[in-house]
């Protein structure tokens, strides 16, 4: 790819940082509103069947990733100009999505800022490993980097840990004005349970509120992963890692048909979101169409993602994500080729 330096993309982009007050409102109105009502319709069909109660939450969990998008674009200062309106929005989003405003803020932020770096790994990302860290590691540490690494832990059991018990308590370190947000957040959580349990019933409340959790939770995990976790994604030292090869290279463009690009938030072009995180959503498809650089990037479809799965270690040789199985045909492959070589 043919990008000669930082400010001529910058330059390029720059245009598009700008949020629009009108199309953010409409935004909140054509996803929150749906949201709601689906929400309605799926407690109110429990009394008819609960097939078409799963219908119902199936299609308010893709309303709740695209709140999610509103919560992430407000913790980028990108979704209003106003940032006392994004951190308003982004507290009352937060508690529809589980997560506290100003504590995810600060882990997303040193996401971007260390997206693809090996070197400084660990906070706002996946756990990965490079082959020689987990083959230098504890058989303690291989099991739970197996088990983190598995798609059921990973995208069944992990986001019910992540978002609903681990988000609940602040991080070590944390300033007050965090410590009161991430509070406030799950009292207001805990009172909006009550209120709709209370009201609605607890077996009803649950049935509605469970898949949506789950289903959301799956797919919203999903997309983090695959935007990251491909083939030829990008990962260097701190001494040779590059900002802007870290979001084109290191960031997926996941082709996703439009109504699930639309559910989502544009999320897809996630190349052009790590490039500029204060570039709003709605903006993302334009920056990329606008934008030669950015069109040549690596490429994700619904049926290319589906081979991350296997993905679990980074080759720093190759510079290619690997299975298991590869990492074990490799060390086969070289102890036959020593066998050879001392005979």
């Amino acid at each position: 790819m043919n990008i000669k330096n930082l400010k001529q993309l910058r330059t390029a982009v720059a245009p598009f940082e700008k949020s629009t007050l009108k199309t953010s409102v409409w935004q909140l109105v054509n996803t929150i509103l749906p949201f709601v009502l689906l929400w309605i319709a799926a407690y109110k069909s429990l009394t008819i069947s609960y097939f078409l109660t799963l219908v119902f939450t199936i299609a308010a969990a893709g309303f709740l990733v695209r709140i999610f998008i509103i919560f992430h674009d407000c913790c980028h200062n990108s979704f209003f100009k106003n940032r006392k309106a994004n951190k308003v929005l982004g507290t009352i989003t937060g508690i529809l999505t589980l997560f506290p405003y100003n504590k995810w803020q600060h882990s997303h932020s040193i996401h971007h800022a260390t997206s693809s770096n090996l070197d400084k790994r660990g906070v706002g990302d996946l756990w990965m490993m490079t082959i020689d860290e987990y083959e230098n590691a504890s058989m303690f540490v291989k099991l739970q980097y197996r088990l983190y690494r598995n798609p059921f832990i990973m995208f069944i059991l992990g986001p019910i840990y992540e978002f609903l018990l681990a988000n609940r308590f602040n991080r070590k370190g944390a300033r007050w004005n965090e410590r009161l947000n991430t509070y406030a957040t799950n009292i207001a959580l805990v009172l909006l349970v009550i209120l709709l349990g209370s009201t609605l019933g607890w077996s009803s409340f649950l049935l509605v509120q469970l898949p949506i959790f789950l289903i959301s939770g799956s797919v919203g995990v999903w997309l983090f992963y695959v935007q990251h976790t491909f083939e030829d994604t990008y990962f260097e030292e701190d001494e040779n890692w590059d900002y802007v090869k870290a979001a084109v290279e290191g960031s997926s463009y996941y082709h996703l048909p439009k109504w699930m690009q639309w559910l989502t938030g544009n999320i897809g072009y996630h190349h052009v979101h790590h490039l500029s995180p204060r570039v709003p959503n709605y903006n993302l498809e334009q920056v990329h169409n606008e934008t030669e650089p950015l069109r040549n990037v690596p490429t994700v479809t619904l049926v290319s993602s589906l081979r991350s799965l296997k993905f679990r270690l980074w080759d720093e040789k190759d510079k290619k994500f690997i299975s298991f199985y590869e990492w074990k045909k490799q060390k086969k492959s070289l102890k036959l080729s020593a066998g050879s070589g001392m005979q």
